[in-house]
Order: structure tokens, then sequence, then C-alpha cells
């Protein structure tokens, strides 16, 4: 396994970030015609964009039906960051299932507690599925990643002579922290540090200055290959925002405004309001696709496609009694019909305006 992989020729059926919905993934595979484990009638293939896990209340099961669908030859995933953090053993908001219950820092918060646990005789095989997942999928009409086609970083992921995704990330990360030893860039975001995190989980307090930290951070997302394709570019943002449960001091950057290369590309991770959904408090950033339609295609050539629509969001949606009228989609766009299917049952023709 290489971790740029070929997609396969024939028709796709690539379906955006599921965050443990597996109710809403069930239900979108059926409208898609996957009924089972066999093959798709029209000789179909599913596509997942990563982030199949964390928040929504049955993690488990959507890696287990996921799984199923790739070892069976009928589809591929690729990884997102949500799995990126489980490799890593990083706990992040909404990922306590996958810890054992000693230490399950979602419940110790009172939150996620009806979320489905993963069995810790599971645990291996779990991670091991995750550590073979490709980081991005292309063919000579098409392109797949989770967050960002960042070409200088899939180059160097190519080039990668073992297809070791935490190793490749691992070696990464000493690179830069060896860069800073002994500049003051270093030193002066090491003593920004304690204070703003202090109070980062508190959104009542706000967080002192920490401009030098912002500079070390900037530059520690970007110069990561495996991070800048699963979580895509960030920036310095003209001020401190609570998102997600903490103070921040990036925003994303709008990559594909600047995509100009020929092939389109489809990716998840950027929530992508639908239709009659208001944007979702809790994520206190910016709406990323202000002025597009929410089936339009992306950027000055119109070749980039965001297929994620808030179903990370639904577990919010749940909190306010909303269970049984979900705004938040999961969504799937067929290839290469250009066609957008949602789970609840929406279809819309998306047409790129190619330039």
């Amino acid at each position: 396994m290489a971790l740029i992989e070929r997609l396969p020729e024939g028709p796709l059926d690539i379906v955006g970030d599921v965050h443990g919905e597996l109710a809403a993934l069930n239900t979108l595979l059926a409208r898609l015609g996957y009924d089972s484990a066999d093959p798709h009638a029209a000789g179909r293939r599913l596509v997942f964009l990563g982030d199949l896990c964390d928040r929504g209340p049955d993690s488990p099961g959507v890696f287990e039906r996921v799984r199923r669908i790739v070892d069976s030859g009928n589809g591929l995933c690729i990884l997102g960051n949500h799995e990126l953090n489980l490799l890593r053993l990083s706990t992040k908001q909404g990922n306590g299932w996958f810890f054992p219950e000693a230490e399950d820092h979602d419940r110790k918060r009172g939150q996620f507690a009806a979320c489905r646990r993963l069995p810790q005789s599971k645990r291996a095989a779990l991670l091991a599925f995750m550590r073979g997942l490709p980081l991005a999928l292309e063919r000579e009409d098409l392109r797949i990643v989770h967050a960002c086609w960042h070409s200088a970083s899939i180059e160097a992921l190519r080039r990668e002579p073992a297809a070791d995704v935490l190793r490749v990330y691992n070696d990464s990360e000493t690179r830069f922290f060896d860069s800073l030893k002994g500049t003051r860039l270093g030193a002066r975001a090491e003593a920004e540090e304690v204070p703003f995190d202090a109070v980062a989980a508190d959104r009542s307090q706000q967080p002192p200055a920490a401009p030098n930290l912002a500079r070390r951070d900037e530059t520690y997302q970007n110069s990561n290959p495996v991070r800048a394709i699963t979580s895509g570019p960030e920036r310095v943002s003209a001020a401190p925002f609570f998102s997600t449960g903490k103070w921040r001091l990036l925003e994303r950057v709008r990559w594909w405004e600047e995509y100009a290369e020929e092939v389109p590309v489809v990716f998840g991770h950027y929530w992508r309001v639908p239709a009659g959904m208001e944007r979702p408090a809790h994520k206190g950033i910016e709406d990323v696709f202000g002025g597009y339609a929410d089936n339009a295609w992306l950027g000055p050539r119109r070749l980039a496609f965001c297929a994620d629509y808030c179903i990370g969001a639904r577990f919010v949606e749940r909190l306010y009694g909303a269970a049984d009228h979900f705004q938040s989609r999961l969504a799937a766009l067929r290839w290469p019909e250009r066609v957008l299917l949602m789970d609840d049952g929406r279809t819309v023709q998306t047409t790129p305006e190619f330039r």
C-alpha cells in the first residue's frame, strides 16, 4: 500500500464525513443501492472521505460496516484527521469512545455518554485498519483527499519509501521541533503557551495575547505533509476565537480558491452547511463557503467539491431536541454523473464549470 493510491476505474459514490452516524450511513447506502455486502448491481464502488468516527452515537458500528465494504473490495476509504487522532492516541472532543472506560475524557466532562464504546479487545484490529488507509486517491479524471489537495505535500508523500503514516507524521514533527531549538520564536512561543493553555478551554475568559505561539502553530500546522492534507492549511487569525471546546489562534485557509490544476478534486472536512440549516454555533468559525450554493463546485475553475454536510453537528441537534427533524446531512457525490444524494433523499445535479 502507498500513501497516495490509485482510484479504480468505473463509477464511484463518494461519501462525506460520517462521524459515527451509523443510522444515517445505512440509510444513505440503501438509497445508493448498497443493501448488502454484495457488489453494487451497476458495478459502482464506494469511496469514503475519512472522519468515519467521533461525536455520533456509534463510531464502532460505522467502522465495522466500512471495514466490511473495504475488505470485500467494494469500496475504499482514506484517512481523515479524526482517524489520525486515534492513531496518535490523541484525546479530542468526541473520541472518548475509543479509549478504556476509565480514561474516557468525554464522560469525565459529562459529554457523549450515550455513545457506543469500543471493546478494548477490538482496539488493535481497528488501529491496524486505520494505519492501512491511504491519505489520498487519484486517477486521470479525479482526485480524492480528506481536507486539501496540497501538491507539495502530495509529492512529498509519493516519495516516501514505506507507507507508514505514523512514521511520516512523527518524523515531520521531530524535524519541526528540532528546528525551533535555541530560536527566539521557540522561546517566546513556549513562554506564551503556559498562560494561554491555562484558559484555553474556558469560553468565558478571553485568552492572553500570544502572537509568537500563533506564528509557531501556523508553521507547525503547514509544515507536516500528513497534517496538511488531512486538516488543511491554516493561518493566524485576526483574533482568538472559541471553537469545539477551546480557544484557537489559527483559521482555515480557503485553498480551493487557489486550486488551478486540471483534475477535479473531491474532499470533506469543512462542514459545508446544507440548504435550510443554520451554521452550527458551536463551531464558532466563519463559513468558508460563503457565496456558494450548497451544491456548487468551488474555486476559480469550479474544479473542487466539498461533500461534508455538517453531519458532525448532529449530536448538537440531539441536545436541542431536533432528533426528529435533523437538518445536518450525510451526502454522497456520484461520479462521473456529478449527482449529489443526501440521506434524506434529496438529489441534486451538480455540474462543474470547466473553464
